[in-house]
């Protein structure tokens, strides 16, 4: 079981993302610093010989059909290039809260309306999420999912309020 203040990681869920002020070359916005490593495993095979050097951002603009690029090399990856749907992005499908479980979002509002679950916690445990952590590799943030899922379940209690 997850204590209530860790994500499946192990950390704190304090845990914050670092903005960047490079921005994305397409639209403009600026993205947030994402680890190599969770590009390499994330690209479709036959862009993996691209991801040479870190400093990889990912456009959070939803619009965008950029998702990773790097702003010190010429590295630009699509949504097409990638193994997962981008659950932020407009035409994700499915938008999966937790990628490492294959938890969706649909799934995560169902137990707060259905269940009653108001917490994290509570949610991991009717669906299953946070149960395989490789958040790394599988996660388009290379983080772990807790944000994402609180971020749901705050969204869908101050629907029902």
């Amino acid at each position: 079981m997850l204590e209530d203040n860790t994500t499946c990681c192990g950390k704190e869920t304090e845990e914050t993302l670092i903005f960047d002020t490079k921005k994305c070359p397409i639209c403009g916005n600026e993205g947030i610093t994402v680890n190599r490593i969770t590009v390499e495993h994330l690209v479709q095979d036959i862009y993996q010989s691209e991801v040479k050097k870190d400093g990889f951002r990912i456009c959070m603009d939803e619009n965008c059909d950029v998702v990773y690029y790097n702003p010190e090399g010429k590295e630009i990856f699509s949504k097409k290039q990638i193994n997962v749907p981008i659950w932020f992005k407009k035409d994700a499908d499915p938008k999966y809260a937790c990628y490492c479980s294959k938890i969706t979002e649909e799934q995560v509002i169902d137990v707060v309306v259905r269940q009653g679950a108001r917490t994290v916690k509570k949610v991991n445990i009717l669906t299953g999420a946070m149960k395989n952590s490789s958040c790394l590799t599988k996660n388009p943030l290379g983080v772990c999912c807790h944000k994402i899922i609180q971020d749901i379940i705050d969204k869908e209690l101050a629907k029902n309020k």
